[in-house]
Formats: C-alpha cells, structure tokens, sequence
C-alpha cells in the first residue's frame, strides 16, 4: 500500500484554518446558467474525469496529533464522496441552493472539499474557501464542460496591455488610520452570510481610456459604499478596498489552489465627495496598476512569518485569532473580487450549450461584512452582493445594489 502524498498548507490555506467559524463559513460559491437540460451521467462522468485531470483538488487534510507543527493535506487517487448531486425542481430550489453555498461548507476532512449541485439547468459549485479559490474550480469545471460537450474550451487570450515600469501609487491617501467600515443597516435575528445576484449592461467605456473596466468597477464601489455611509451617518474616513490579482495561466497547467495574492486600494473622503469622474477614474487607473506591479507575497510579510511552524499549530491558531481581532479595525473597507470576462466558452455541447449568466460570491465575514464579486459573460455583468447578516439585511442588499447600479452608469464618462 503507497503512501499518501502530503502538502503542506501554504500561508493562505493555513490562515484561513486557524479561523473557521461555524456562524460564517468560507465558502466560495459559482453558479453557472445554462439554456438546455443537464445529463446527470454525463455530467458525473465528466466532473469526476476533470478532477482527475487537476489532482491537486483531489485532496483532504490529513489527520495528525495536537502537537504537529503544520497542517497538511492528503491527496487522495479518487474523490472520497459522491460530488456531483441533483436537487429536486421546485419554485424555492434556486434559492434553496444558494442558501446551502452560504450555509453548508464542504468538509475539509473529505476529498474534495467541493461539491456540484445542479438545478435544473443551473450547476452551483460551493467551495470551501480554506482549500480552493473561484478561478481554480472554474478551471476544472471548464475542463469537464469540454469532457461532457466534447467542444473546446480553451481560455480566451488575455487582452493584450502595454508593459509599464513599476511605480510608486501615485497620490496615495494614506494607510497609518483604520479604513471606513460599511455602516449597519438592519442586521438579521439569524446568523451567516445573505447575497443578492442580478444582472447588469457592462459599462461603456471610450475606445483608448486609461482605465479599465475593473477600475470602473472598483470606483463604482468606492461611491456605493461612500454614499451608503453618509445615508446612515457615519463619519466620512478614508475608504480601503481589497482587490485580488490572479497572474496565474488559465490553461490546464494553472496551479489549483488559493492562488490570488490581496492588495489594498485606498479613497481619501474628498475624492469621493462630488467627484470629476474623469480624473478619480484615471487616478485609480493609475493606483491599480502600480499596486498590481509591485511583488508582495500572498498575505503580506507578517502572514509569512506567523505561519512558519516555530510552534505547534494549536499555539499558533490561537496566536493568529488574537491578532485578528486585534487588528480588525484596519481590515479593510470592503472586498471587490472582479474575475472579468469568463475566460472559458463553458460550453457543454449542442443539447445543454454555452453558459449565458456565471455568477460568483466571496465569503463576507465581519469586520468587512461586504463583498462585491463581478463577472462578465455574453457581454453581460454578473454582480454579487454577499454580506454578514450581523451587518446588513436583504432589504440592505437590494438599495446597494440599487446605489451600484446608479454609479456604474456614473463611470460611463464620454471623451
């Protein structure tokens, strides 16, 4: 009998372990509109197929005493449990299932830590964030939409961008005071995380603009949040956004994983108070791009060092928790997560087709207790809204994005 191969956790699996919390699980989730029915033998084949294909996903954590010094994940030759399930159709089982990609957290003691749901023609893949991120898992879903439909799915080519020298951000508001939060609103008596998905026009933008649509995107929730605060009579602060940046291959040699690395964006009050749209969206621009071009490892330098293994994982988790609440008041304001264009066609064959709506949502744990996760597909924009029930209620959800709606329109500058 071999062996299992064992991986240590890297930095970003092994913060998130030492922080589980059964009230909010870290679950990422993707739910993929299709226009025709699904093969549940097909699709089963095809899903356990792809996972062959990407390994890596085929994994648990494995079991050790209370004294080790790392956590580790197994890998496992065949998924532990059936992966793939079909919800009944009703008129609740969309909603039913995106309730369970918020609530129900796939457990890291089983390979893998994801599960398929499909409704109807909507497949929900729920992932536990601990272990995987989105743009990993939408990888092995594409590989199985080729197995299934036999069509290819090879990723688009990213757009082509001129290379720039790294800089400094410019004008930068600074970072030493702790960021807005996002006022209360109306918390819910229950506890976890609510969401809200709905579908909008991509913004336009002018053909050779400095910026581009994630940074649209990313003033778009800068005024969002700014007007929110001052309905609710919160005291105007600098704003902080956190923005994942993906440099990994979309093809099948992408690493599967948590492989995003944060940066923060900063927005002083006075930029976001009666803005000249132009100059805040070229200023941003500006930002984004110097911060994405700097090397800064996953978490920053202090997650590095927290997690090397000078004491057991037990002492260590508890050490982590602590500086966690201790520096909860500089976490950042709020979260956007932009994937961008889908990079995969997703399409799965002439009976069920190509996917026309691809919606994702990123855990919303306070002190955020917001996040904002954006796709495009079929030229369309596929927003989430995804908020601590601690915080905000759905009737919350709905005015922001309402108020998100309003400034995407605002960011439609002409020449």
């Amino acid at each position: 009998m071999t062996t299992p191969v064992r991986i240590p956790f890297p930095v970003v699996d092994e913060v998130s372990r030492h922080c589980l919390q059964e009230e909010e699980p870290e679950t990422v989730h993707i739910e993929v509109h299709l226009p025709g029915p699904v093969d549940q033998m097909r699709l089963r084949k095809a899903f356990t197929e792809a996972l062959h294909r990407h390994p890596r996903i085929l994994m648990r954590e494995a079991k050790g005493p209370w004294y080790r010094r790392r956590y580790e994940w197994e890998l496992t030759p065949e998924p532990d449990v059936e992966v793939v399930t079909f919800a009944p159709p009703g008129p609740r089982a969309l909603q039913d299932a995106r309730t369970r990609a918020l609530t129900e957290a796939p457990p890291l003691s089983v390979s893998p830590p994801i599960r398929l749901e499909v409704v109807d023609s909507v497949l929900f893949l729920t992932i536990n964030h601990t272990a995987l991120d989105g743009p990993a898992c939408l990888r092995v879903l594409a590989t199985a939409a080729e197995l299934y439909g036999g069509r290819d799915n090879a990723p688009a080519a990213p757009p082509v961008r001129p290379a720039e020298p790294r800089q400094d951000p410019p004008d930068t508001p600074t970072t030493w005071s702790p960021p807005a939060r996002v006022a209360p609103g109306t918390p819910a008596p229950s506890p976890g995380n609510g969401m809200l998905v709905t579908e909008l026009p991509l913004p336009h933008r002018p053909k050779g603009s400095p910026y581009t649509v994630n940074d649209q995107l990313m003033v778009t929730t800068a005024l969002t949040i700014a007007h929110w605060n001052r309905e609710h009579g919160a005291r105007p602060r600098p704003l902080r956004i956190t923005m994942p940046v993906d440099d990994r291959p979309r093809d099948t040699t992408m690493p599967i994983g948590n492989g995003t690395r944060l940066v923060e964006v900063p927005f002083s009050p006075a930029e976001l108070d009666h803005p000249n749209m132009s100059a805040l969206l070229r200023r941003t621009a500006e930002r984004t791009r110097a911060l994405k071009s700097l090397p800064r490892p996953q978490l920053g330098h202090g997650a590095a060092l927290l997690t090397a293994p000078w004491a057991p994982v037990a002492a260590r988790a508890a050490l982590t928790r602590a500086l966690r609440r201790a520096a909860a008041p500089w976490t950042s304001t709020t979260l956007l997560s932009n994937i961008g264009r889908i990079p995969y066609p997703l399409d799965f064959g002439e009976e069920t087709g190509r996917a026309h709506a691809v919606w994702f949502s990123a855990p919303a744990r306070m002190p955020r207790g917001l996040t904002v996760t954006t796709a495009s597909t079929a030229g369309r924009l596929h927003l989430a809204l995804r908020w601590s029930r601690a915080l905000l209620s759905h009737g919350d959800g709905a005015h922001l994005r309402d108020l998100f709606e309003h400034y995407l329109h605002t960011t439609e500058v002409t020449p």
